[in-house]
């Protein structure tokens, strides 16, 4: 499931399955060629996408500093991280090695 608006405490940091946090914005080139990977990877996982300019203060706390920012939460932790473009094959295989 490919989740814009949702509850972060909740949707990530309560989840036992591992999640995938884009932190994207509409102005990225780069973010918007992510889009059909992470529609792909959302048939089979959880995927949650964080627009950093509506909600700077959480990109802050996980210091985004560049975009995209792809990072896999498993039990409320960071269990894997990318920057930049990332290909699916290297997302997917992170995510089922983390139980998803």
């Amino acid at each position: 499931m490919l989740l814009e608006e949702f509850k972060w405490k909740q949707e990530v940091l309560e989840s036992t399955e591992p999640v995938l946090v884009d932190f994207w914005a509409e102005w990225c080139q780069p973010c918007r060629a992510m889009h059909k990977t992470l529609e792909s990877l959302a048939r089979d996982f959880k995927v949650c996408k964080v627009n950093v300019d509506k909600n700077q203060p959480l990109a802050a706390k996980y210091n985004i500093s560049s975009i995209p920012a792809l990072l896999i939460f498993k039990n409320g932790q960071i269990a894997a991280q990318h920057l930049g473009v990332t290909p699916e094959a290297t997302l997917r295989a992170d995510l089922q090695r983390l139980g998803g």
